[in-house]
């Protein structure tokens, strides 16, 4: 029915399906945005279009210039992977119209379970449980108030065409409505086109359980078993895994079979994921239906030894699916953790960059099957060495996939690869992840949806940034006084290192510390006195990225780069940067309350002020969205708004002025 596919998405998705379709004798079509063009995907795919600007307005949502593109490299089919369109009926109907095979539902399913509203009316007509909430059409903030009310607390605010956590606030007290509600609309709006909204009333300490079901056009829809993807900070998972180590056998019948019954009553064909909530009695109800392959389906495919983008292919080709319910097998547990460009130590802000290291089949090197059952490692990733990550799209870079006999040999082996597969370049959630694993509530699975929340809010040790350990401060010394170094010194280096110089005082810092080391350096030996003690560290090799050397007669290697003034160095799943101080004065970089800056690159969705405005210390001024995520900037003084120098829908970049107070007089 068709050879050649067009991948409506990018990413480590569109990678994934371009390497399947590639195995089965498909041909491949990448798109990319003017922020994409040498991304990993449109390197692997046979062919690749342009389709427009960064913003995803201009390009990854625009059903014209993806259609065009399909025309003009001649692609007979569109696979929407995950995200922008892939859960939108009118881009299915679109490529049908054109004569595109869409690979995905029909467009009457994905409408069917699109609208999360129209969804819980069908599936409560079906016979599956549902969270009690308001499902109704008329949408003015007085009959909200009135519904949530009667609802009781907590309860959450969707947007009925939402996906993947946006449009999604947590209400507890009935004075957060306004707010939710109307951050709520803003950011269904710009992602989805729709600002409906619904309430539904949150399941306290419940556990996220999705499974996973197929279908096919003559009849066939079997279920490939439940994953848990309860471990989330900010209704976003973080990590997932299969099976869940929270149901048994009965609860797996039940939710499985509820699961095919969602899928059947819209005539669904393809792979979907029916998502429910379970709480503290095991009694589950149906969230929604994601009508698309999920990011986490890695796990499944670690359990059953499927390949779920081959079965989408063959379903989309007219095949029936080649297994029964009874067929399916499962072995062992697998879990991923998502890999994201944020920073978990400062609320999980979003981080762009360039990415200085990242070699992931390194890490995969020697990690194969433990034997014909069991799938060992798997990295999926959508950024590669030399790239940058932008302000544009989803935070998440990477997945890591660990396949174990159980579950504690799963998390044990996960750990390792996060420690073992590190990204230098920008800060993210790497050793969050491993810490996460370690984690007495999550290695005994106690996790809910909102604990990790309730964690940042507590202070929790876990989100507490790791301390710089000696080791490195003492190995960045020895790397910044290596005489062979290439990295070019800037002017006045010699004020602090005159030649012939045996020992001097080195300043090193970090964001949030600043150490000065007496460093004395014969050939590849450096002594290093740091905190108090002394440190002999000898360099054997240091090339293309790796660092061997000896610190105080133990031998190590680590992966290290060395970047103008800056040390990356990966340690124990963590990245930490040392710079080098100028020895000139720097700049008063302290924050100045009469001006909000940008926190990172991103656009601004919401203002709240107009110039002249009087405002109190701590205000709401603007609103910055990064990467899925709004940031608020708020008065740092108390005043007036003597200026705004952004709109709302502008691009800026990060640190951009945005606002400026005339401070209030002290009386």
């Amino acid at each position: 029915m068709f050879s050649k596919i067009l991948i409506a998405n990018r990413g480590e998705i569109a990678c994934r399906v371009i390497r399947t379709a590639r195995a089965l004798g498909y041909r491949s079509v990448a798109v990319f945005s003017d922020a994409d063009a040498d991304a990993p995907h449109v390197r692997l795919a046979d062919e690749a279009v342009a389709i427009g600007g960064a913003a995803t307005a201009d390009s990854y949502l625009r059903i014209d210039a993806l259609l065009d593109a399909a025309r003009r490299s001649g692609a007979d089919a569109v696979h929407p992977g995950y995200g922008f369109l892939a859960e939108r009926a009118d881009f299915a109907q679109a490529c049908a119209e054109a004569g595109l095979v869409f690979i995905g539902p029909p467009p009457t399913a994905i409408r069917a379970m699109g609208d999360k509203a129209l969804a819980k009316r069908r599936m409560r007509e079906a016979g599956v449980p549902c969270a009690p909430g308001y499902l109704g059409d008329e949408q003015d903030d007085a009959r909200l108030a009135a519904e949530a009310a009667a609802l009781g607390l907590p309860l959450l605010v969707k947007a009925v065409a939402g996906g993947g956590g946006r449009g999604m606030r947590l209400v507890r007290d009935l004075a957060e409505l306004p707010a939710a509600l109307a951050g709520a609309r803003r950011e269904a709006l710009a992602a989805f086109g729709d600002g409906t909204l619904m309430l539904e009333r949150l399941i306290e300490r419940g556990r996220h359980i999705e499974v996973q079901v197929f279908a096919d056009a003559h009849g066939g829809c079997i279920h490939l078993g439940e994953r848990d993807c309860t471990a989330q900070r900010r209704r976003q998972k973080v990590v997932e895994e299969a099976p869940s180590p929270i149901v048994d056998a009965a609860l797996r019948e039940r939710i499985g079979a509820d699961a095919v019954a969602a899928a059947r009553a819209v005539g669904y064909v393809g792979a979907g994921t029916v998502e429910f909530i379970v709480d503290a009695g095991d009694r589950h109800h149906f969230l929604e239906m994601n009508t698309r392959l999920q990011v986490e389906h890695p796990v499944t495919e670690c359990l059953t030894g499927l390949d779920l983008v081959e079965w989408q292919l063959r379903v989309a080709a007219g095949e029936p699916l080649p297994l029964r319910q009874q067929d399916v097998r499962f072995a062992g547990h697998a879990i991923e953790a998502r890999l994201y460009a944020e920073d978990p130590y400062a609320g999980f802000a979003p981080q762009t960059g360039g990415v200085l290291h990242w070699r992931p089949a390194q890490a995969l090197a020697g990690r194969g099957a433990l034997d014909a059952s069991f799938g060992g490692a798997r990295i999926d990733a959508g950024i590669a060495e030399g790239g940058r990550v932008t302000p544009h799209y989803d935070a998440m870079v990477a997945k890591l996939i660990a396949h174990g006999r159980d579950r504690g040999d799963a998390i044990r082996r996960l750990a390792a690869l996060l420690a073992d597969a590190p990204l230098l370049g920008l800060r993210h959630n790497g050793r969050f992840l491993r810490d996460l694993l370690r984690h007495p509530d999550f290695a005994g699975a106690r996790m809910h949806t909102t604990l990790i929340d309730e964690w940042a809010a507590a202070g929790e040790p876990l989100l507490a940034d790791p301390a710089v350990p000696e080791a490195i401060w003492a190995l960045a010394a020895a790397l910044r006084a290596r005489p062979d170094s290439a990295t070019p010194q800037p002017a006045g280096r010699a004020a602090h290192r005159p030649a012939g110089v045996a020992a001097w005082d080195l300043t090193l810092q970090t964001a949030s510390e600043q150490r000065t080391l007496r460093v004395q350096a014969v050939g590849a030996h450096v002594r290093v006195e740091c905190g108090g003690h002394t440190h002999e560290v000898e360099l054997h090799r240091v090339h293309d990225h790796e660092v061997e050397f000896t610190l105080d007669g133990v031998r190590r290697r680590c992966v290290a780069v060395v970047d103008g003034e800056a040390v990356h160095i990966a340690h124990d799943a963590a990245v930490f940067v040392l710079r080098e101080s100028s020895p000139y004065p720097a700049g008063d970089d302290a924050p100045d309350p009469r001006r909000a800056r940008a926190p990172v690159a991103g656009r601004v969705a919401a203002v709240a002020v107009a110039p002249g405005d009087a405002v109190a210390a701590g205000q709401p001024l603007l609103c910055v969205e990064a990467m899925k995520m709004e940031m608020w900037l708020h008065a740092g003084t108390a005043g007036r708004v003597a200026a705004l120098h952004a709109a709302v829908g502008d691009s800026v970049e990060a640190g951009a002025l945005l606002a400026e107070i005339d401070p209030e007089e002290p009386s």
